[in-house]
């Protein structure tokens, strides 16, 4: 298994703050991803490190996983909180259409 150093959280507000910490509690740098809109939003500020993926329509940004995936770029990062796997999901095709 590859070792890592960072988490990449692709979520806001109260749970990426909970998530920050946890992360930074094991001794792991937290990455935030964040809108246009919330440049400032405390989750930004609390993270090692911020990358904007988009405007701050949430289909533009939060939403996209194509955004959220290139803001991991080259790096190697592990595991998205569950509830952020849902809020994903929900942008992806449903298979009854």
């Amino acid at each position: 298994m590859p070792e890592f150093h960072s988490v990449l959280i692709a979520n806001r507000g109260e749970i990426a703050r909970r998530v920050i910490r946890a992360a930074h509690a094991a001794g792991l740098r937290a990455v935030a991803v964040h809108s246009e809109a919330d440049a400032d939003a405390l989750h930004v500020r609390e993270a090692d490190r911020a990358v904007c993926i988009g405007p701050a329509p949430a289909a533009e940004s939060y939403l996209s996983i194509e955004r959220t995936i290139a803001a991991a770029g080259e790096r190697l990062y592990i595991a998205i909180p569950r509830p952020v796997f849902r809020h994903l999901n929900s942008a992806a095709p449903h298979p009854d259409g």
